[in-house]
């Protein structure tokens, strides 16, 4: 299996495939579109890590600029019903910083950004990328930091946020408030802080 590609950068597609020379020969690898601007122009020098995908009918090579990126690509196909293109938009929209912090405050409006995702498969990909993205408090995946607390203040972020959507605030307004949050607390007491940060907001 291909892990790394470090060669010049021969095309660059629109589509997000590209073509890599590596001691003669010349791999093609698809990259997430919103890294396309982190390559540099034709001819410079770049370095992918990469994951192999190996289909009955061909073996595709994605890449990506560092292994935190790889992880998250990794973590997202392994998830019931998540294949590479479903990944890769995703990757597209999010980083994955901003993709653990999603999925750790049960941000189903973040999910929801990507193409292609309505509310009902993102709610299936926060449940699912929980514990692949180290987020059930047994562990941390590679290339991810460990979130913060455990799953009781993960469980009372997520009925705060969920309090606020049925109030009528609206996504921007919601993950503002949870970040003022402390990291511990019952959930009247951190629906009480959020509400009081969004009247100051306003």
């Amino acid at each position: 299996m291909i892990g790394l590609l470090r060669g010049a950068l021969l095309e660059c597609g629109l589509d997000g495939e590209i073509l890599i020379e590596v001691a003669g020969v010349g791999y093609r690898v698809t990259v997430p579109t919103s890294t396309l601007g982190l390559l540099g122009d034709v001819g410079a020098d770049v370095t992918l890590y990469v994951h192999t995908h190996v289909r009955e009918d061909a073996i595709v090579l994605f890449g990506f600029v560092d292994r935190a990126q790889r992880s998250c690509f990794e973590a997202l196909i392994g998830a019931h019903g998540v294949g590479p293109s479903l990944a890769l938009s995703v990757l597209n929209v999010h980083s994955p910083s901003e993709l653990q912090r999603a999925v750790s405050e049960d941000d189903l409006d973040a999910l929801t950004l990507v193409p292609g995702v309505g509310k009902k498969t993102a709610a299936k990909l926060l449940i699912d990328l929980k514990s692949r993205l180290g987020l059930d408090g047994i562990g941390t995946s590679p290339g991810f930091p460990a979130s913060r607390g455990g799953p009781l203040e993960r469980t009372s972020r997520g009925e705060v946020r969920a309090a606020l959507v049925e109030l009528g605030y609206g996504s921007e307004e919601i993950r503002t408030a949870l970040q003022a949050l402390p990291s511990t607390g019952a959930v009247e007491d951190l629906l009480r802080i959020a509400l009081k940060e969004l009247a100051g907001a306003r």
